[in-house]
């Protein structure tokens, strides 16, 4: 692959093993219409019985008062229980047998409460399965779409470390791109003035947390500032000069884990007694425990234990009473599915029109359990299909236009779909593109003229690459493509000038840029695409290396910006497009 990518089910072995188990056993998986109930409205749930499992009855176990459902062949011993029935039969040739399907449907509850629930299979001799493992999964009950903002979002990537120390000041010289380079909080207050003029108008943030690494995903405290990078009065500063221009400032929240050295991880791996042991799963106390993909400095929080939930779902609040806008999610497939719910109800509670967003590297349909739980979920798909298509050269126009047309259409409108070309845990767009600027110009082109929030990834907009691969001797080294900001001369002024125009276009337009991506044209070499309801945005990408011609639909058209310039001609109704060449066109 031509890509480092990390997820479970990062290779095609991997997700060979999660269908068939998926469907082998007794699954839940999230099945559950609407996944966003309002309030009121009747749940149906379902469930999949797989060859292997005999079963003449299944039950659903539920609670709407925040306690845990338990429950055995049918009789509740906390909460409330409803008998499955049977809804069909299907054949599953990769498992040779018989998958039986159940259904029951939940009566509507009231706003601002906690579904929770678990589902099981039975049969007459007192034998029964509880779905995934006993999983208990939630929904939060309420009408609360994404808030009214983020359809004008524009998302500037910062990781904090990397952008800039402040002023009369250097950046620090570590031994390897996993040192400190020093940049600080204040470094960003300093650069609001530029990313104001570059027109972005939400900052996301890396993790601030104390933590012993430069990238902080490992924090050994949710309450307080990593001391290097500055303090609360520091970030209060950025929050308000931030306000004051418009722009909104989320936090990265990494639920899942957190670093060995967090003092709670350390009572529980030192004393048997310590009322932290619950907190972390131990399989061989005191040296064997379940970490984050295997990392033992990344120890994984046990959102189950019910002080653990709460100091999480405490961190949660804590910063949005301090002015934060809302939280991009790390690893959200990780904690366990209940814990969303509570996640969903504190952080509406404490601030209704916070942005939340998951970090979701799995499939679509894994992504869109997240429905009513986040905001939505990073588009990772369509990044992936955006580099194969723009920086590798792997998909043509034709294959781009079907993966889009059918992306879309997966997607509820109101599921934030935030997208991007690059980020921190991958090679940057331009090494990608192994250097060539007409790739990443046409990806972002493609980017901005989607209907999901755009992200930019600090540095992309001045040309910043790497040094080295972030693909080193089978290993991932990711910080290879978080080298320092580039400041100064030595910027692609050219370049930064095309991404401000790309982004007032997308701000000028966003009313029009609504709605679902519609196709009109696509061969091998272009793809032309038009939005929302009026269709008075024309997009068209020339995917190819050589000269292509396309004919401008009926009505008038005006050229509003290219990719390259100088990459179009018009002759008449003609548009010709130099290789690699892109242009946006309004209709009169």
């Amino acid at each position: 692959m031509k890509d480092f990518i990390f997820g479970t089910l990062a290779t095609e072995e991997l997700r060979q093993k999660f269908v068939r188990t998926h469907r082998a056993g007794v699954s839940h998986y999230q099945n559950r219409q609407p996944r966003d109930p309002l309030p009121g409205q009747a749940i149906c749930l379902k469930l999949s019985v797989g060859p292997e499992y005999p079963s003449e009855h299944a039950w659903v176990y539920w609670t709407n008062d925040g306690t845990d459902p338990t429950g055995q062949l049918g009789k509740t011993s906390n909460g409330h229980v409803s008998q499955m029935e049977v809804a069909g039969v299907e054949w599953d040739t990769n498992l040779w047998g018989y998958i039986q399907h159940f259904k029951a449907e939940i009566p509507g509850q009231p706003a601002g409460s906690v579904l929770r629930y678990l589902l099981s299979a039975g049969n007459s001799h007192g034998q029964e399965v509880v779905a995934d493992e006993g999983g208990i999964y939630a929904c939060y009950i309420d009408d609360d779409p994404p808030p009214a903002w983020t359809q004008e979002a524009i998302v500037y990537q910062i990781f904090v470390d990397r952008f800039y120390p402040g002023k009369d000041k250097s950046w620090l010289s570590p031994q390897t791109p996993a040192g400190f380079y020093g940049g600080t909080l204040t470094g960003i207050v300093e650069k609001l003035d530029y990313l104001d003029e570059l027109g972005v108008n939400v900052l996301w943030l890396t993790p601030i947390f104390p933590s012993p690494s430069h990238h902080a995903y490992n924090a050994t405290d949710l309450f307080d500032i990593e001391p290097r990078l500055g303090t609360k009065a520091e970030l209060g500063k950025l929050l308000e000069e931030a306000h004051q221009r418009g722009m909104r400032v989320l936090l990265d929240l990494v639920p899942n884990h957190v670093s060995n050295l967090h003092p709670t991880f350390q009572s529980a791996q030192t004393d048997r007694d310590s009322r932290y042991r619950s907190w972390y799963t131990f399989t061989h106390w005191p040296d064997k425990y379940r970490s984050f993909f295997d990392v033992p400095e990344l120890p994984q929080l046990n959102l189950r234990d019910p002080s653990a939930r709460q100091h999480m779902l405490e961190a949660a609040a804590f910063w949005l009473e301090l002015g934060v806008d809302g939280y991009r999610v790390d690893y959200a497939i990780g904690p366990t599915p209940d814990f969303w719910a509570d996640f969903r109800r504190v952080t509406r509670e404490k601030r209704p029109d916070c942005w939340t967003f998951g970090e979701v590297v799995e499939p679509p349909d894994a992504q869109i359990n997240f429905e009513g739980l986040l905001d939505g979920c990073l588009d990772f798909n369509l990044m992936e299909a955006l580099r194969q298509a723009f920086a590798y050269d792997e998909w043509d126009a034709d294959r781009l236009a079907n993966f889009i047309g059918r992306h879309e259409a997966f997607f509820p409108e109101a599921f934030s779909r935030p997208s991007f070309l690059d980020n921190h845990d991958m090679n940057r767009i331009l090494w990608a593109a192994g250097g060539d600027q007409r790739r990443l110009r046409l990806a972002a082109m493609c980017q901005f003229t989607l209907s999901g929030a755009p992200i930019i990834y600090y540095g992309t907009e001045i040309g910043l690459s790497q040094e080295r691969d972030v693909r080193q001797d089978g290993l991932g080294l990711p910080e290879e493509a978080r080298l320092p900001m580039i400041w100064g001369d030595e910027q692609d002024t050219n370049l930064l000038e095309y991404y401000r125009k790309l982004i007032h276009l997308r701000r000028e337009l966003t009313g029009e840029l609504r709605g679902k991506t519609k196709v009109i044209f696509a061969d091998q070499g272009m793809i032309s695409y038009t939005h929302g309801r009026d269709d008075k945005v024309l997009t068209i990408l020339n995917l190819s290396q050589k000269e292509s011609t396309y004919t401008l639909p009926d009505g008038r058209f005006r050229l509003i910006l290219e990719a390259t310039p100088d990459s179009i001609q018009l002759e008449n109704l003609s548009v010709i497009e130099a290789p690699l060449g892109g242009a946006i066109f309004m209709k009169e």
